[in-house]
């Protein structure tokens, strides 16, 4: 009776620990939309402050923007902690600020075209002193006035969108050190969900 007691809690803790390293691994969705009381994704991790939204032709955060009226893509990253941080920059991915048309999932690009287009010789990384931020900002169209923060570029332009529903998300893999020590946020998914009227 014993042995089959014991069988039994080993497999309750085998699957309960098994279940506990599985939702360690979940991502998490952080999301607006147009119906949203926020216009802004603002949240803090491990003491780094993420922030991602849409600006209007004002530089003021939404959702909805008229029809070939220019939208920018704002992210920025603020260290919260008393030390500098090194960042390395592999959050910037192909789907960074990439569109898609909420309907049919169409891709429809992403406004920046390269990283780092001058040539440098510096380390390709971010240094965030304390309590400082990094903003990464991108329009969609690009115009004498909107030229992307670096290390974004652009090379050529996109067209304005056309009216209809579209969403634009990225999966986070942020990876900085703080006293030589290298950590990692990653499985965080952003999603901003947006109308051209």
């Amino acid at each position: 009776m014993k042995t089959t007691i014991l069988k039994i809690s080993f497999i309750f803790l085998f699957l309960s620990l098994m279940g506990a390293g599985c939702k360690k691994n979940q991502e998490i969705l952080w999301e607006i939309s147009p119906d949203s009381k926020t216009t802004v994704i603002q949240k803090e991790v491990n003491g780094i402050e993420f922030n991602f939204c849409l600006l209007n032709e004002q530089g003021e955060p939404a959702t909805v923007f008229n029809q070939g009226e220019n939208f920018t893509f704002s992210f920025s990253i603020k260290n919260n902690f008393d030390d500098t941080l090194t960042v390395t920059t592999e959050f910037i991915s192909s789907e960074f600020f990439k569109v898609y048309h909420v309907q049919d999932n169409i891709d429809m690009g992403k406004p920046w075209t390269g990283l780092w287009c001058e040539y440098n010789l510096e380390p390709q990384v971010l240094i965030l002193p304390p309590v400082q931020s990094k903003q990464l900002n991108c329009a969609w169209v690009l115009t004498e006035n909107n030229y992307p923060d670096y290390p974004l570029c652009m090379s050529e332009s996109k067209n304005p969108l056309a009216k209809s529903e579209y969403y634009t998300k990225f999966n986070l893999d942020f990876h900085y050190s703080k006293k030589g020590k290298r950590e990692q946020i990653s499985n965080i998914i952003f999603k901003i969900n947006f109308e051209i009227q």
